[in-house]
């Protein structure tokens, strides 16, 4: 059983690896536009006088964090387990996660403070200006974003997701644009920001909620353990269930354990069945690794009783 499913490693293993180089190169191409662009910001809010154009670029220099980091750590996380991670990388993705985020709540923190000074003495923006660089950030934050979507990884995907929301921010900053070159509107910029920084703050919440569940070894949000022990005791030949754990490494490897009990008339080849029908029931809940201890009725198991 063990053997089998080493093999199936084996199968997918060049595909595997493939998504892996393909999903870096991804990565890295969506890096340095972002990096680029960010610093093109910077001088074009500056010379525009635009804090919402400033306070998105604080935003992409987060992204080019998050972006650099998910490069490293995905090559990071394609490390098999040593004696020093028993269970491998995977979880070492989460610390990019984490990272991103607090750089990117300080830069809201900015974002919302400049912005409220400026609702209160508002100063006047380039429209023309920031209507050129809203076209030029719609075109190389949707190139990036559509080099991504087409990845498998779950890296990709994420951060092709984070992306789309630059897209989003960029055309808000056009259609402003649009207004103010007709209409002298100057507190448009800054309520422009504080939304921004807002939807920012929203997203880090999120974040920080969703990999703190994963350090703290909460269930996966998308496995039902009380489904899996149904399924279990639908086995013809398990008697009960008890201590089952479910947890992720990084929100997409997936880990179990569980006790099962069998009767006391139960031979050695019936068990090893009986393991081969529980590993099967968990690979169906999308969990990927399990272990899995049999106890016959008759005996006493300490770990019910000590059960955290």
């Amino acid at each position: 059983m063990i053997r089998h499913n080493h093999n199936d490693e084996n199968v997918h293993g060049n595909g595997r690896k493939h998504e892996h180089v393909h999903g870096n190169s991804n990565i890295g191409t969506a890096f340095f536009l972002n990096l680029a662009f960010s610093i093109i910001e910077v001088v074009g809010g500056s010379i525009t006088n635009s804090v919402a154009i400033l306070s998105d670029a604080l935003h992409d220099l987060g992204d080019s964090v998050s972006l650099a980091l998910a490069w490293y750590f995905q090559k990071l996380s394609r490390k098999k387990r040593d004696s020093e991670y028993s269970y491998g990388y995977r979880r070492f993705s989460l610390l990019g996660a984490l990272i991103n985020s607090v750089v990117l709540l300080i830069g809201s923190i900015f974002v919302i403070s400049e912005s409220i000074s400026r609702l209160a003495s508002p100063k006047e923006a380039d429209a023309k200006g920031m209507f050129l660089l809203a076209i030029l950030g719609i075109v190389i934050n949707g190139f990036a974003m559509l080099k991504l979507k087409k990845g498998h990884s779950l890296n990709e995907r994420t951060v092709s997701l984070h992306l789309l929301e630059d897209v989003l921010g960029w055309v808000a900053v056009l259609v402003a644009s649009v207004i103010m070159i007709f209409v002298e509107i100057p507190v448009l910029d800054p309520i422009l920001s504080l939304g921004i920084a807002c939807y920012i703050l929203f997203n880090i919440y999120n974040n920080l909620r969703d990999a703190l569940r994963v350090i703290l070894q909460g269930t996966p949000e998308n496995i039902n353990g009380e489904e899996i022990e149904r399924a279990l005791l639908n086995i013809e030949g398990i008697e009960s269930v008890h201590d089952l754990h479910l947890w992720t490494m990084d929100g997409e490897y997936n880990i179990s354990s569980v006790h099962i009990v069998v009767g006391a008339n139960q031979d050695s080849s019936g068990i090893m069945e009986l393991k081969r029908q529980v590993k099967q029931i968990f690979k169906q809940f999308n969990v990927q690794h399990s272990t899995v201890e049999v106890e016959r009725n008759e005996e006493n198991c300490e770990d019910r009783d000590n059960c955290c």
